[in-house]
């Protein structure tokens, strides 16, 4: 396949499952956007193992250097458009899908309240821990790219080939529709 897939959503809403799950299916190279800017933090001396190392005071303190400082984005955003142009990839980014012209785009969507049932679930985290950070991350991320690129992040998926609302499906069942949905595509 020399497409690639981006998977975009809110925090905690399912992108790597999904991303993992048409890996998979399709043969496709995982790369999880996250996990580059991890390596991008770690380049600034941040400790930053872990997948829940977003959710800790140190990456919600490289978050804040982000705010400040858009070259660690910038960055970012060109290495993950490279992988992307070179096909046979499935990458979960924030910002990849208005950055990027032709493949597959994915937006899952789904409530603040789901998303803190998964981070509370997925990072053990409590109830309300898990409701701040997610919205923390949700509100700073959409500022940041608002101001970085001018798009409004969860308002605007007039990009997207597929919206997939997340709140009353299994893991599987996201998969499942976007699965048809590439295949369909390809």
């Amino acid at each position: 396949m020399t497409k690639s897939i981006v998977i975009s959503g809110p925090p905690a809403v399912g992108k790597t499952t999904v991303a993992k799950g048409l890996a998979e299916e399709f043969q496709l190279q995982y790369v999880s956007g996250g996990d580059v800017l991890k390596e991008i933090a770690k380049e600034q001396g941040f400790d930053s193992d872990g997948d829940d190392w977003w959710d800790t005071d140190d990456g919600m303190k490289f978050l804040s250097q982000r705010e400040q400082n858009s070259e660690f984005d910038k960055k970012l955003d060109k290495k993950l458009i490279e992988l992307y142009n070179q096909g046979g990839m499935v990458i979960t980014s924030y910002t990849l899908p208005w950055l990027i012209k032709d493949g597959i785009k994915i937006w899952l969507e789904g409530s603040h309240t789901s998303s803190t049932k998964r981070m509370q679930s997925r990072d053990n985290m409590s109830p309300e821990d898990a409701y701040k950070i997610t919205k923390e991350r949700f509100d700073k991320n959409k500022a940041l790219y608002k101001k970085l690129y001018n798009f409004d992040f969860s308002d605007d998926t007039s990009v997207f080939d597929l919206i997939i609302n997340t709140d009353d499906l299994s893991a599987q069942q996201v998969i499942d529709v976007a699965k048809e949905t590439v295949r369909k595509l390809l």
